[in-house]
């Protein structure tokens, strides 16, 4: 019991200390979508995606490479004469250019465009799930405070009966007993009241986590009534889902990597172009001049070398493995296939469920409006009844009963009915 007072003390204060914003929905999407973490790494991976895309492309353009080389090494004897390598140094460059991979690099460059897209579908589908918790941490929250607000209406209603009712004590005209039920009553209204402040607040905190907001700032929504409109056209397309998108996607990947592992059996070409130059070689060492007197030389040597090469590299016998691979690849196809079927259907059972519920919910609605005005009227009449002596204690109590119950299954069903409509948007892709 202590702790459950602590906690409903905690979640009071929380509403005095901490600063509050008003938003609408609008204001709270807004909101989420510049600070939500999921959706901020989701673009991240967007860019790593693009980034790849670019260097797959590099792929095609010739590569140009740098050496530098310096040697020091003891002096070689070569047929009685020093090489000297102190100091002896070779510099060059290289440019290679790919002439054919056997597709291999097109491939590359399809998956990493594909990659790419896959992201953006993966950031669509972020987007919409975050919108989507958004709108229900809303809808949630302005339904709770609703119930609040019904509860507090409750209570002064439960507050006047009890004047009433000491009056009438006092007169002789109830009975005490009739008091205790009606302060029984009271005290369960606050309680249902403790509770739903205490569930308000934690639902603002929900909505708050919703929008990547820190905790000490809380969100006061200004939209505190429900608009329910029905939707005018009703369609089962979900061509536009992201989820959709990124089966399809992945059936093109596992489609270009089957392409990919068939060009290994594929010969591939590429040509090289160098230049390379050495310096500081030195040989030092005797020979004899014409006259046969020992003569002591020292020679020193630079040069530079040009070179192209073209080279060809052909698959010839591997045990099998390129065509064990080639396999595996065309199964990863049939697999990814089938999972887009699978998950076509069900998607299909998901829009056509949202759909359902929408329709429903729409109905719901209309019904509990439907109870709400019939219990506002009972309770009305009741009241009067009560109040001319034609009606008894029980009566009125039952009536206030069907009111809370009414208003509570209003506000319900229009909160759940406005949720149905973002995931029935959020189905069909178009959130």
């Amino acid at each position: 019991m202590k702790r459950i007072v602590i906690t409903v003390f905690i979640a009071v204060q929380c509403v005095a200390v901490f600063p509050q914003q008003k938003m609408t929905l609008a204001d709270c999407r807004e909101t989420a979508l510049r600070h939500n973490e999921d959706l901020q790494k989701a673009d991240i991976e967007l860019q790593k995606a693009e980034l790849d895309r670019q260097i797959a492309y590099n792929a095609y353009l010739p590569k140009l490479d740098g050496s530098v080389m310096g040697l020091y090494m003891k002096d070689q004897d070569i047929m009685g004469n020093n090489l000297l390598l102190r100091g002896t140094y070779v510099a060059g460059l290289n440019l290679t250019q790919p002439i054919y991979v056997g597709g291999q690099i097109t491939a590359a460059n399809r998956l990493a465009r594909l990659g790419k897209e896959c992201q953006q579908e993966n950031l669509r589908k972020t987007r919409a799930e975050v919108l989507a918790e958004v709108d229900k941490s809303y809808y949630t929250l302005i339904s709770v405070s609703q119930k609040v607000r019904m509860l507090e209406a409750f209570l002064r209603q439960m507050n006047g009966l009890i004047e009433k009712l000491r009056a009438s004590v006092s007169a002789e005209l109830a009975t005490g007993n009739d008091m205790l039920r009606v302060e029984a009553k009271r005290s369960e209204v606050e309680y249902q009241l403790q509770k739903a402040r205490n569930g308000e607040e934690l639902c603002r905190l929900a909505l708050g986590n919703a929008l990547g907001l820190p905790i000490t700032e809380q969100v006061v929504p200004i939209d505190t009534v429900f608009s329910v409109e029905a939707i005018s056209q009703l369609d089962e397309n979900f061509e536009l889902c992201p989820e959709l998108s990124l089966l399809k996607k992945n059936v093109e990947v596992k489609e270009t990597l089957a392409k990919k592992e068939r060009s290994n059996f594929l010969p591939t070409i590429a040509l090289s172009v160098g230049y390379s130059y050495y310096g500081n070689l030195k040989m030092r060492g005797t020979t004899m001049q014409p006259d046969g007197t020992p003569y002591q030389f020292e020679q020193k040597f630079s040069d530079d070398i040009p070179m192209a090469m073209l080279s060809v590299s052909i698959p010839i016998f591997h045990w099998g493995s390129e065509f064990k691979k080639a396999k595996k690849a065309r199964l990863d196809v049939t697999a990814a296939q089938l999972d887009l079927q699978k998950n076509r259907r069900l998607l299909s059972i998901e829009v056509r469920q949202a759909v359902q519920n929408v329709t429903s919910g729409y109905q719901m609605v209309q019904t509990a409006q439907t109870g709400q005005q019939q219990a506002d009227e009972n309770l009305r009449v009741m009241q009067l009844k009560y109040d001319c002596s034609m009606a008894t204690l029980t009566d009125l109590l039952d009536a206030q009963a069907q009111w809370q119950q009414a208003h509570s299954n209003l506000i319900e069903a229009q909160a759940q009915y406005k949720i149905y409509q973002t995931e029935y948007l959020r189905a069909t892709g178009r959130l």
